[in-house]
């Protein structure tokens, strides 16, 4: 592989893939985001630490969703005691986004004092770190949990990985406002790598192993969200002895699922008397959505009032 322009049907932007080290037992995967990232962290006018926060859920429910191989979703979010009550990202494997914080400004304030950006563990404070799996309504959905470790989601998804899934991985979540021609914007990038077990065929892996975390650990921030780097050749500058291809890159893109049918289904699990005092002097009822802030304004017949 070479350090050239990828072709003009090859994706640059908003996308999953995996990416394979030529003869290494290593699988990795790259997530690069652009306006898909941008149009989920400006639908709310989240503080800069708490825009970068959810910006890392994203893209490391990418990262991991994109990786499955059924049809469903992948639920990344934590929670715990701090500024931050809750940070959520839902990626289902159509390659839809979505994402959300709960906090309380006043206190991510306070905790930014001092601070270049407050990360994960001083955002969120004590709490946990949860992987879903849902596959749909015929099947159960799976999880995983494990306490928030570090200043990044990186660190949690890690620390996730070893204890849920006993297998050695090392992730690289970046987020920023990057500037350009067209103004400032979000950008997200992620990357992801992890060890193949060793067998008889393969021997020992841990020499690989030791020498691709070296590599991988040189990978910087600005390298992940820099929108004139395209995949190939970020994938080129760390493994270029040996080696590296980009395989089975998935488009990303922010959608929300909410819709008028789902608020009015909502609303119905009220009484009557509660949707009675929810109608607005306009005569309908407003109705938020959480992730997108689109409002949808029904009437109330709609709901049952």
């Amino acid at each position: 592989m070479t350090d050239h322009a990828p072709a003009p049907s090859a994706p640059t932007d908003n996308l999953a893939a995996a990416f394979q080290i030529e003869g290494w037992p290593v699988r990795g995967r790259l997530v690069r985001l652009g306006d898909a990232i941008d149009t989920i962290l400006s639908a709310h006018a989240y503080p800069e630490p708490v825009a970068a926060l959810l910006g890392e859920a994203c893209a490391l429910a990418a990262l991991v969703g994109s990786s499955l191989k059924f049809e469903g979703r992948l639920i990344v979010q934590a929670q715990g005691d701090g500024p931050v009550r809750y940070v959520v990202a839902d990626y289902d494997t159509e390659g839809f986004l979505r994402g959300y914080c709960r906090y309380d400004e006043a206190d991510v304030a306070a905790a930014s004092s001092g601070f270049a950006r407050p990360g994960a563990r001083t955002l969120l404070g004590q709490g946990v770190f949860v992987m879903t799996l849902d596959r749909g309504p015929d099947f159960e959905r799976t999880q995983g949990i494990t306490p928030i470790e570090g200043e990044s989601l990186s660190l949690a998804a890690e620390h996730y990985f070893e204890q849920s899934e006993q297998i050695p991985t090392k992730v690289r979540l970046a987020v920023g406002p990057v500037t350009t021609g067209a103004g400032t914007h979000w950008r997200a990038g992620g990357a992801l790598i992890q060890l193949i077990a060793a067998d008889d065929a393969r021997g020992s892996t841990e020499e690989a192993w030791d020498r691709t975390r070296a590599l991988f650990h040189t990978l910087a921030d600005d390298e992940l969200i820099d929108p004139t780097i395209t995949p190939q050749t970020l994938l080129f500058r760390l493994f270029h002895e040996d080696g590296v291809r980009l395989e089975d890159a998935r488009p990303l893109k922010a959608q929300c699922r909410c819709s008028a049918d789902r608020v009015e289904t909502v609303l119905a699990s009220f009484s009557p008397e509660e949707r009675a005092d929810m109608v607005e002097p306009d005569g309908k009822i407003h109705v938020t959505c959480e992730y997108c802030a689109r409002v949808y304004a029904l009437e109330p017949q709609a709901a049952g009032a």
